[in-house]
Order: structure tokens, then C-alpha cells, then sequence
């Protein structure tokens, strides 16, 4: 992929989901390079908050989490109208066949594996943002 403008995501907004610190850090550190505003959550009820408080572009979200796992965070997510629309990107470190299936059947748009790394985490996440329509017109490469 061709080198990618540090200001790629400049003004837009982004929850991030995910209960280890560790990826946290790393996809905050990483979107926030690329101009994004990141907010970010360690359950899906706090996710849903965000989402409702700040309307996000799109959402990054674990799907092994306490209280409010990923699968249902996006099934209430998608289940309220004014929330509906937004784009939520899956995050797992148990990537198995079939499981991209099963993401997008339960609303995910796609999903990213972990563990995130700086060398490939920004060449995969346009890959997935550059299919969802109503976020690839607003990308300038």
C-alpha cells in the first residue's frame, strides 16, 4: 500500500473497545498519529455511551470483554436507530475460519486481529475503511 498521510483521519472521531490496556494503547497511539480524536472504553457498555455521546465515524471493538462483550455491544448497537449506522470493526486474537462470517452476519462490518502492531495495524485498518462506503469518500490517499 502507498505510504499513508499522517492526517489521514484528521477530525475524525473514534471509539476503541477493548479491556487490555495493551491494545488500547496501541491503537490510540496509532490512530491518534493519523489525526483521529480517539475515545476509548473497556467494556461495551461503556462503548455504547460513547457512541451515543460522540456519534464516531467508526468503532474498533473487542470481542472478549467483562459486562458487555463485543458481540453484544454491536447486536444492542445496531438494534437503536440513531446508533444503527455506524461502522463497528471487530478486534479478536481468536481468529478462526469462519469467524469473519459470523462477525459481519452479527452487524461487525469486518474485523482486525490481534495482537495490533505499528508495521501492519494502519495498512489493515484502511483496507477494511476503504470498503464501507459511507467512510471511503471521506479518505484521501
Amino acid at each position: 500500500m502507498s505510504k499513508i498521510p499522517s492526517d489521514l483521519l484528521s477530525g475524525w472521531d473514534v471509539v476503541v473497545i477493548d479491556d487490555e490496556p495493551d491494545s488500547l494503547e496501541v491503537a490510540r497511539y496509532i490512530l491518534d498519529f493519523y489525526g483521529a480524536n480517539v475515545l476509548t472504553a473497556t467494556n461495551g457498555q461503556e462503548g455504547i455511551a460513547l457512541v451515543q455521546e460522540t456519534k464516531p465515524h467508526f468503532v474498533i471493538s473487542d470481542l472478549s470483554m467483562p459486562e458487555m462483550d463485543g458481540w453484544e455491544f454491536v447486536s444492542a448497537l445496531k438494534s437503536t436507530v440513531q446508533m444503527q449506522d455506524t461502522p463497528v470493526i471487530a478486534l479478536t486474537a481468536h481468529a478462526m475460519r469462519g469467524d469473519r462470517e459470523r462477525a459481519i452476519a452479527a452487524g461487525f462490518h469486518n474485523y482486525l486481529t490481534k495482537p495490533l502492531t505499528a508495521n501492519t495495524f494502519m495498512d489493515e485498518l484502511l483496507t477494511l475503511l476503504l470498503d464501507i462506503p459511507q467512510l471511503s469518500d471521506h479518505l484521501t490517499i
